[in-house]
């Protein structure tokens, strides 16, 4: 296994000279794991805003907070696995509690009467996604050669955004299949969450070889730098410029779109994701990480546009594309804008406390657009986004280009 070292290191691309290695088969095996949980997830996700409305009743205002609560609940329990994860320097236990956690959440939706339960799988299925998150990114940087770090996170994200564009395609299918039985869409759900669960405990292995002095190290808030707090301020006004994704279904639903159809949202918005998140983070490794995040700003802004001035079935699609384009220009490069500019030794609770912001962030901005949405018109949320990217845009501007020089310890 790959070990940071103590010395003082440069956490910059890889020169153009240097032969470019494989990446680690820990990676690969996460990215399936990814593809298999998210492929799950999304199968749920792609058809509850349309269930919450239709069959139980909810307002968009209550579909914000349950969606706010649930996304930034995941990215807060991030901060105490991470922490615990670098303590202990053991990422696999806790990644493999996520994933169980995730498994279980899913037959809940499908035995839900109303917005009491389904909140409250929601939530389950959520911390899952916490306890496992921070982990799984801090072992991949832990395994991945310095060089080949943004197409490590590139990867296993695309690889999670492949399973979010197979997810909505087989919530489409049952959905036919069944005669638009939202239960029977969950309850198929829950199979490749259980296989993605049984792939991780046989595919993941890592080594517990840190010396006690590694971990006493560990979890140290002072020490993870000013730069790294610069990209915790990025991620927070990014993360206020893009609300949950079920207000682009909801918006797909007002237009008049079947319930069958309205999933076809998030696969156009996960196939441009997948196809830009790898090249995005395998090209921030040779040219450096802002070059990446400027263009994303400009998609999510043309995005949030079209959602918001372009009425039409074509609109929608377009202003998908470019939703999951900037997200495939920023997300992975983001995570390993975090591993560049974090300590080595406390890469799980960097991720955690990056994660954290960015929850506080994802439920202000989900309320406040359910509440916009509510009170003004569907319109206004997008418009919203918009002028907040542009905030996000200016802040990008105060990074640097690649990695910073920092003691690793």
């Amino acid at each position: 296994m790959y070990r940071p070292s103590l010395a003082l290191t440069y956490n910059s691309p890889m020169p153009p000279h240097e032969p470019r290695s494989r990446l680690p088969r820990t990676v690969v095996v996460l990215g399936a794991v990814s593809f298999l949980m998210d492929t799950s997830s999304e199968m749920v996700h792609a058809v509850l805003p349309v269930f919450l409305v239709a069959v139980v009743g909810a307002t968009p205002l209550v579909i914000g907070v349950i969606e706010g609560l649930a996304e930034s609940l995941a990215l807060m329990v991030k901060v105490l696995s991470g922490y615990w994860s670098d303590r202990s320097y053991r990422r696999k236990p806790l990644i493999m509690a996520g994933y169980g956690l995730a498994a279980l959440s899913k037959p809940l939706f499908a035995l839900a009467p109303g917005v009491g339960l389904v909140l409250g799988a929601r939530l389950l299925d959520r911390t899952g996604k916490g306890l496992r998150g921070a982990p799984r990114d801090a072992l991949i940087a832990d395994v991945t050669p310095v060089g080949r770090r943004g197409a490590a996170f590139g990867l296993r994200q695309s690889m999670d955004t492949a399973g979010a564009v197979a997810g909505p395609l087989l919530a489409m299918l049952l959905l036919w299949l069944s005669s638009e039985d939202f239960r029977f869409v969950f309850w198929i759900a829950a199979l490749p969450a259980a296989a993605c669960v049984v792939l991780l405990w046989l595919g993941v292995r890592e080594s517990r070889r840190d010396s006690i002095d590694q971990a006493r190290l560990a979890g140290s808030l002072s020490g993870l730098g000013g730069m790294f707090w610069l990209v915790v301020l990025v991620g927070f006004v990014f993360q206020l410029a893009r609300f949950s994704e079920a207000f682009l279904l909801l918006r797909a639903e007002q237009l008049g779109w079947t319930w069958v159809a309205v999933p076809l949202v998030l696969v156009v918005v996960n196939i441009a994701y997948a196809l830009t998140a790898y090249p995005a983070g395998a090209l921030s490794d040779r040219f450096g990480r802002k070059r990446l995040l400027l263009p994303a700003i400009v998609l999510l802004v043309l995005a949030d546009l079209a959602f918001a001035k372009w009425n039409s079935p074509l609109g929608l699609l377009v202003g998908a594309a470019l939703w999951g384009a900037h997200m495939g220009l920023s997300a992975g490069v983001l995570a390993a804008f975090v591993t560049d500019s974090a300590p080595a030794l406390r890469r799980g609770l960097a991720f955690g406390v990056f994660n954290f912001v960015s929850g506080v962030a994802l439920f202000a901005a989900s309320v406040v657009a359910g509440a916009l949405w509510q009170l003004y018109s569907a319109a206004i949320p997008f418009y919203a986004g918009a002028i907040m990217a542009v905030l996000a845009g200016l802040l990008v501007l105060l990074l640097p280009a690649h990695g910073t020089r920092r003691v690793a310890g």
